[in-house]
């Protein structure tokens, strides 16, 4: 898969959140990480755009689908740890002692520490990727999901983006599940 044909995949109709703005806003919080080599960058760097590459809302693969893909394409030496952290954005759940994990999967739930306002339109944004589902169901399935995060120790398994993002990520959750519930 070429480089175009990624943009292609994330600039697909029906993708509304998992665009290439998402994978543009996750490259730019990678950026804000210190304390990491250049081939963990690099690493980072390939599983941010592999990891959303494929994307359909009415499949339950695409994070095994984005890894193979990704396994096919990447640079032979990168090949397995860049599946495997394409394939941790499935559970979003991480290791104790797993670095590369706990920023990636910080780096893709960073939207949910986002301003009110931003986080909104992300709301919104994924409510249109499951348009196909009627609203009760979408209220429903989508309040696990948040109930999901809401229930673990901490939303965000590196302590920086913690920090920073653990008390917004909270709140924003609170206020949408209020809303789901209404």
């Amino acid at each position: 898969m070429t480089h175009d044909e990624m943009i292609a995949a994330y600039s697909a109709p029906g993708r509304h959140y998992h665009n290439l703005k998402h994978i543009e806003d996750c490259l730019a919080a990678l950026e804000g990480v210190s304390g990491l080599s250049g081939r963990d960058r690099e690493t980072l760097t390939a599983a941010i755009w592999w990891h959303d590459v494929v994307y359909d809302a009415t499949r339950p693969d695409n994070e095994e689908l984005s890894a193979r893909l990704a396994e096919q394409n990447v640079a032979a030496g990168l090949r397995d740890e860049v599946g495997r952290l394409v394939r941790l954005t499935r559970s979003h759940r991480v290791e104790p002692g797993d670095r590369l994990g706990a920023v990636m999967i910080s780096i893709d739930l960073a939207i949910l520490g986002a301003e009110p306002p931003i986080y909104d339109a992300y709301a919104a944004a994924i409510r249109q990727e499951y348009a196909h589902f009627a609203e009760d169901a979408y209220r429903q399935g989508r309040a696990l999901v948040l109930e999901r995060f809401a229930a673990r120790p901490a939303i965000y398994p590196d302590t920086g983006f913690a920090a920073k993002m653990e008390g917004p990520a909270r709140a924003n959750i609170e206020r949408e599940l209020k809303s789901l519930r209404s």
